[in-house]
């Protein structure tokens, strides 16, 4: 299976690590997209090297107008881990401002996501109406969890375990 991961501007987004050495040991093709956020809190290297495979962060590529439609046609499952806030506002609402949200609009296959975020942002009421929007439109969650945060607080909002995701990607695969 082909996986496109999206990795948004969470703190969680170094867990994404463990997720892709997971799905690449079990001979999964993997290609990461990095949001400009991600990029400042994980080195695109670090998935280059756990991937095999060029890190994307850039929506425009010389010479390919059409990069995201062909991101996506090349794979089976788009997985957004961890998906911020930011990222499913723009996910429920339509916006395409960079290469994952464009990316997402193209494509025609599952999508997962699996949220990751403080508490307080899980629980107001906008974030819960984009989630509801998006299992409207056909959207599959795992997560968040329950647990300590990076920031102190205990409560619901922490991205699910790599082995977890994993786990969802390999019986569906």
């Amino acid at each position: 299976m082909h996986v496109l991961l999206g990795i948004t501007g969470g703190i969680a987004a170094y867990k994404s690590a463990a997720l892709v050495s997971r799905l690449v040991q079990d001979h999964h093709e993997v290609t990461v997209i990095m949001t400009k956020s991600a990029t400042q809190l994980v080195c695109p290297k670090t998935f280059e090297a756990l991937s095999t495979r060029p890190v994307h962060t850039e929506l425009f590529v010389t010479g390919r107008a059409d990069f995201h439609i062909s991101l996506g046609r090349q794979a089976d499952l788009l997985c957004v881990a961890p998906a911020s806030a930011n990222f499913l506002a723009k996910a429920a609402t339509g916006i395409a401002d960079d290469l994952l949200s464009t990316v997402y609009l193209s494509f025609v296959g599952p999508v997962l996501l699996a949220p990751a975020m403080n508490t307080a942002m899980w629980e107001k009421p906008v974030v819960q109406r984009n989630v509801k929007q998006l299992l409207l439109d056909g959207v599959h969650f795992i997560g968040p969890e329950t647990g300590h945060l990076c920031c102190g607080d205990t409560g619901t909002g922490r991205m699910s375990e790599p082995e977890e995701i994993f786990k969802w990607i390999k019986d569906r695969g």
